[in-house]
């Protein structure tokens, strides 16, 4: 029997003044069960980041032939593709030729300096692709304010995101700079 995916609700208010986007979203997340807590809040993240009224998560690791988030126009064209960690060169290819702007976000850890030397000079070519990361000690501490039920407000403000996460009784609050390599 295949296992399914467990559900998870955020309530996220953003407040993000270097966009001038201001809203709240009310998000039903479903975690794939090969998906730790880590990569999830990565994909949280990267909506926070994004957001739009369109933007959506797809089926991610379910499909291989959609990406972790998207948004589409009204036309049903792909606006924004969003991929999590370090895709392929087959898949980036795949996500720039499909959309308008293409994101990658990772955790700046050791394997991502190693996909990043590896594909540097090649990913440059792209000119609708951008690379973030967020620092890879931001893992556990999103990880361990995981719960089924999140309430999270956010800041953005040159730059730098302020989360607080609530959930369980537990409150979280956290400076994330994310870091653009192209």
């Amino acid at each position: 029997m295949a296992l399914k995916a467990t559900i998870f609700k955020a309530d996220i208010s953003i407040t993000d003044m270097d966009r001038n986007y201001y809203n709240d979203h009310n998000l039903t997340i479903a975690r794939h069960p090969s998906e730790n807590d880590e990569r999830m809040m990565l994909r949280v993240v990267a909506f926070i980041v994004n957001a739009h009224e369109r933007l959506q998560f797809t089926k991610g690791l379910s499909d291989d032939d959609v990406p972790d988030l998207w948004q589409k126009s009204f036309s049903d064209e792909i606006e924004l593709w969003v991929e999590l960690g370090q895709p392929s060169e087959q898949r980036i290819k795949k996500g720039c030729n499909q959309s308008q702007q293409m994101m990658i976000y990772s955790y700046a850890d050791n394997s991502f300096d190693a996909w990043w030397k590896k594909e540097q000079s090649k990913l440059q070519t792209r000119k609708n692709l951008s690379v973030y990361t967020l620092p890879a000690s931001l893992a556990p501490t999103l990880a361990n304010a995981v719960h089924r039920s999140m309430q999270i407000q956010v800041t953005i403000q040159d730059g730098l995101m302020y989360l607080t996460i609530e959930g369980a009784d537990v409150t979280q609050s956290v400076e994330v700079s994310i870091e653009k390599h192209l």
